[in-house]
């Protein structure tokens, strides 16, 4: 084997590292550290609805934050099945951007929410 293609070969092993490195990081950037199911639960006792459609890149981002925890809480899904059109019970709450949380003081905030104001907003604990 020559110098040439030895060479081409470490380089190229060191950059699948790196990405593979790279990927495992990015990919667990956004996944709880903790448990969030009593957080969740929290938000959907305090009346609080969590507007979004499978569609949206920041409602997934959004929901992500939540990591398995998303079980519990109050997401309310916007779009039908091909999303052509919103669904009723959205547009019955006036929901015009994704994501839309809405509170029971009537208060709203539109795109991705830190789970820090969530818990500032319904007075829920965060662990």
């Amino acid at each position: 084997m020559t110098k040439k293609i030895k060479t081409i070969l470490i380089f190229s092993s060191i950059a699948i590292a790196l990405g593979v490195i790279g990927q495992l990081i990015f990919s667990n950037a956004n996944k709880p550290k903790v448990n969030l199911d009593a957080f969740a639960q929290c938000l959907t006792t305090s009346g609080a609805k969590f507007y979004g459609t499978f569609w949206c890149s920041h409602c997934k981002n959004q929901k992500e934050m939540f990591g398995s925890s998303l079980q519990y809480a109050p997401y309310v899904e916007c779009s039908n099945a091909d999303a052509t059109a919103q669904l009723q019970v959205c547009t019955d709450a006036g929901i015009q951007a994704y994501p839309t949380w809405i509170f029971v003081d009537g208060s709203e905030l539109s795109g991705e929410i830190s789970l820090a104001q969530l818990a500032q907003k319904t007075g829920c604990q965060l662990p």
